[in-house]
């Protein structure tokens, strides 16, 4: 058996890079959306809508 083989892995087998890709850009939007301060816009909408749903702004 060759070191470099891991168990449980056929030799002709390859690895999906496509999910890793699309985790890393993914990961690389919501950091770019936290940089812009995207999750405090959120919240003020979120609070500028509850308080004229209940009357008060």
């Amino acid at each position: 058996m060759s070191e470099n083989r891991k168990p449980g892995r056929k030799p002709d087998q390859t690895i999906d890079k496509a999910p890793l890709w699309l985790s890393l850009f993914f990961l690389a939007l919501l950091l770019i959306g936290i940089a812009i301060d995207e999750p405090g816009r959120v919240l003020e909408q979120a609070r500028q809508i509850c308080l004229s749903c209940i009357g008060v702004g």
